[in-house]
């Protein structure tokens, strides 16, 4: 691979259009553990653009500026009051942009073969490494940089984790590239509500200087795109509903991704000239959802490269978004963090002796009661013992999944052509760090961005049951 260096060519701040009319927002419950978590670090790759260098800088640089006037807490700091409550002040100070130049990085060298790990060259497209949400207190709460590739330009965003969750965060991300092709208003305004359960008196106590990262950053790790088509998933999704075996699954009609009362996608496809949609069961909320069931296989996956001992427990560690859970519901594009972080467990040996269904069942039915009554609890035992969200792999048998292959990360097209790929930062990554991102050719298709120690990553390439349902 030709050479990764990137090369700085400016950098400047970019203040919002438009003064803040929001003054202050109190970060919240779902917001206050994540100031141990490292910014957020998310990007696309797209299309070389028909602009010369210094129009594509220009039209981005007035983007952003009218997008933060819509996202003001993004221009703002962080500042914790006399009492211990830490506040997003919105103070217009402005976010970072960096505008890069790498001409002999090329497509050909950033989408490699399927069976080659994720170029190291990524790492150098985002800003704020091994930064803590905590330092928004001195340095921005985001930052974008450009990079001009040979035929192609990388986008890296880079935004404060306690000030957004994946929701919001894409919610930003598209709005800027709706403000870049053209829009005179945005689609999906971000509400700033904060009267909401996760609103609370209760204080965290940070230790002087903040707090520290909660894994290690120096194991050796290696990253890697799986890709798992619309079929394969179906396949899964079949499997972990049918664990008999007794149907066989009719993928050449089209069906419904996921339960309807908990997942967005949905694929329609022509047969015999008409648009058609087929449920696998009658009642969605029995049915094990198409991604619980891709999760299942992952987490019996990668637990049988591990090679652990059957008595062990292992962890599988999802987010879940809680703005429909509520009742009444949250606004879907509420402002913050809206998650709650779900850990199911199993012994290593029942997990593995016992077949998919079995795992996707126990991922379904957590996922399935996490209803109002129990995010509320969550939140009330949150108060009684205020703590920083634990992330990493602490006993050697955990995985955490991350993102989500809901959002929108394919609509950023900021005027020239829909995004090539969608690629992460170092921001947050230990060995069993699972990233879900749509597919490129959309269609419920999923790309799995995986990290994991070499040794286990070798076994899962190895593994031919799992490797059967990945293109």
């Amino acid at each position: 691979m030709p050479s990764s260096s990137v090369v700085i060519v400016s950098k400047c701040t970019i203040y919002p259009e438009h003064k803040s009319p929001v003054k202050s927002l109190k970060l919240s419950v779902s917001d206050l553990p994540m100031l141990s978590c490292q910014y957020i670090q998310k990007g696309v790759l797209l299309p070389l653009p028909p602009l010369s260098s210094l129009d594509l800088i220009s039209l981005l640089k007035l983007s952003l500026s009218r997008t933060l006037s819509h996202f003001p807490p993004l221009s703002g700091r962080l500042q914790t009051d006399a009492h211990g409550h830490v506040h997003i002040i919105c103070n217009d100070s402005g976010v970072d942009f960096f505008h890069a130049k790498a001409p002999h990085l090329s497509t050909a060298a950033l989408l490699p073969p399927p069976d080659r790990d994720i170029p190291p060259a990524y790492r150098k497209f985002f800003q704020f490494d091994n930064t803590l949400s905590y330092a928004g207190h001195d340095r921005p709460l985001a930052a974008v940089q450009v990079t001009e590739l040979n035929d192609a330009i990388f986008v890296g965003c880079t935004v404060n984790h306690a000030v957004v969750d994946g929701t919001s965060f894409w919610n930003f991300f598209n709005t800027f590239a709706e403000m870049a092709g053209g829009a005179k208003k945005i689609s999906k305004s971000p509400d700033f509500c904060r009267e909401t359960v996760f609103n609370s008196p209760a204080v965290l106590a940070l230790p002087a200087g903040g707090p520290s990262v909660t894994f290690s950053g120096d194991k050796p790790v290696r990253e890697k795109i799986f890709h798992f088509s619309r079929e394969a998933i179906m396949k899964l999704k079949f499997r972990a509903n049918n664990p008999t075996g007794k149907l066989e699954p009719e993928l050449s009609d089209p069906e419904i991704l996921g339960k309807q009362s908990n997942d967005t996608w949905a694929v329609n496809s022509k047969s015999n000239g008409k648009i058609s949609t087929v449920l696998l069961k009658k009642n969605p909320a029995a049915e094990i959802s198409s991604f619980q069931s891709l999760c299942a296989h992952l987490w019996r996956s990668v637990t049988r490269a591990r090679n652990l001992n059957a008595k062990k427990t292992t962890t599988f560690r999802m987010a879940v978004n809680c703005r429909h859970r509520l009742e009444p519901r949250l606004q879907p594009f509420y402002f913050g963090n809206a998650i709650q972080s779900i850990p199911t467990t199993a012994a290593v040996g029942e997990l593995l002796s016992k077949d998919l269904g079995w795992a996707a069942d126990k991922l379904h039915r957590n996922v399935l009661t996490h209803d109002d009554a129990t995010v509320r609890r969550y939140v009330k035992e949150w108060e009684s013992n205020p703590r920083l969200f634990p992330l990493g792999n602490f006993d050697g048998a955990m995985i955490t999944m991350g993102s989500s292959p809901r959002f929108p990360m394919y609509d950023n097209d900021f005027g020239w052509g829909r995004p090539l790929a969608v690629r992460s930062g170092m921001a947050n990554k230990f060995d069993g760090k699972i990233s879900a991102f749509p597919g490129p050719e959309g269609n419920g298709s999923v790309d799995l961005e995986v990290v994991l120690e070499p040794e286990t990553m070798a076994e899962l390439e190895n593994d031919a049951e799992f490797m059967q349902y990945v293109s």
